[in-house]
């Protein structure tokens, strides 16, 4: 089940921490100034966003003539999650890979690298755009964007709050000193806050479409050894689109930064390990009949 309470409350912990920002650069009026900035960002991104991501990672519209098997595949797959058939678009990148974007079912898309169709298997082609397709289903795309956008927000309202705040906190501290060490914690943990936030609603939705691409795939172990196959090549081929495009990061169905060990600890996407474990006991619970592969690491 589809825990919408908690991404909700979520999404409101990171409108406060704006809105606290927006209080410390001008009072109350920053704050209710922040308040609507918030609603016209997420207007700005319901609307525009899918248009905006697919620009900066130069994706090509393709259709049933120019990508007829691709089509296909989409096709019959968002028929079983019942949904419409999105738009499919294609990024001349080696690094295989995919996301999906859009407000709605019936306005969205899903996005491959040509590095997907060129190094997976049809079932692991299949098990990713499952993944993708239940992102759809599941308003996952207009729900993370809306988490980059506050988040993104917050870093620029800090560096406000820094510059033109520091009057403010003077003003503060002849009165009240621990208003002033509380303003500058929260310049300091803002940030911070807004990147872990928007860290647990990314992996928690990914858990989620993991299941839900299993389910419509019925294939758990061909997205399980997609999975592992896109991790091992995601770290020696490169993605410059989502390199120079680093907030984007979070809607690939597996990190296409080369990250470092300390970035790995800040991921927005779970450990490989336990998305693998899990779609495996999902496949134990299944018929033999119905395990079209058997799992035995990204080249088996």
């Amino acid at each position: 089940m589809i825990n919408y309470a908690r991404v909700a409350l979520l999404l409101s912990v990171l409108t406060a921490i704006f809105m606290a920002l927006g209080y410390m650069v001008a009072g109350q009026q920053g704050m209710m100034i922040a308040l609507i900035a918030a609603l016209v960002m997420n207007g700005s991104a319901y609307w525009f966003s899918d248009r905006i991501l697919l620009r900066m990672q130069r994706a090509e519209l393709v259709d049933s003539r120019a990508a007829p098997e691709l089509y296909q595949r989409i096709s019959q797959l968002a028929a079983k999650a019942g949904i419409p058939t999105p738009k499919i678009y294609l990024v001349d990148s080696q690094q295989p890979n995919a996301f999906a974007t859009g407000r709605n079912p019936q306005n969205a898309a899903v996005v491959v690298t040509t590095g997907l169709l060129k190094y997976l298997k049809p079932q692991e082609i299949s098990g990713v755009l499952a993944h993708e397709l239940a992102h759809i289903r599941h308003r996952d795309t207009l729900i993370m964007t809306i988490a980059a956008t506050i988040a993104g927000a917050i870093g620029l309202m800090t560096q406000f709050a820094f510059l033109f705040g520091s009057q403010r906190r003077n003003n503060q501290s002849s009165s009240n000193p621990i208003g002033m060490i509380g303003g500058l914690l929260l310049l300091i943990l803002a940030p911070l806050a807004a990147m872990l936030i928007q860290m647990a609603i990314s992996r928690s939705r990914e858990y989620q479409a993991d299941a839900g691409g299993a389910e419509i795939s019925g294939n758990p172990l061909a997205l399980a050894s997609a999975l592992e196959k896109i991790h091992q090549l995601a770290g020696v081929k490169e993605n410059p689109y989502a390199q120079a495009n680093p907030a984007t990061a979070h809607l690939y169905i597996i990190n296409p930064l080369h990250a470092g060990n300390m970035a790995e600890w800040f991921s927005t996407h779970p450990p490989i390990e336990k998305r693998i474990e899990r779609l495996q006991q999902m496949a134990s619970r299944l018929s033999p009949s119905r395990q079209e592969i058997l799992y035995k690491g990204p080249w088996g």
